[in-house]
């Protein structure tokens, strides 16, 4: 193995291994509302491209690398939607609240002048 190759999989390591403090917290607390979506999704995407452009230039550490760091993305990713899936459903409900709260009831009252 050349020094190239043992860089190589030096950098993996250390950009692989960087998402597990993140997946660790998610796994602990259950929670990932501090993180973006849009960014992690992102980013997701850009390492599945790299996998692609890995296998299409035959070079392992690349695709072991972004493997790993997909695989610990995923893992932050479904933290995160399963987070945000009763966020969105319960936003159908919240103006039946606000009319419970205000009003008492939850039937649409008519705006008395």
């Amino acid at each position: 193995m050349d020094t190239a190759t043992l860089v190589g999989f030096f950098a993996a390591f250390c950009t692989s291994v960087s998402y597990v403090p993140q997946l660790k917290k998610c796994w602990e607390t259950g929670k990932a509302e501090d993180l973006s979506l849009m960014m992690f999704s992102v980013l997701a995407t850009g390492v599945a491209a790299w996998i692609v452009y890995g296998i299409f230039k035959h070079d392992i550490v690349i695709i072991i690398a972004n493997a790993l760091s997909l695989s610990c993305l995923a893992g932050i990713l479904w933290f995160k939607l399963r987070e945000d899936r009763p966020r969105r459903s319960s936003s159908k409900h919240q103006g039946a609240e606000f009319l419970k709260v205000k009003t008492g009831s939850t039937k649409p009252q008519i705006a008395r002048e």
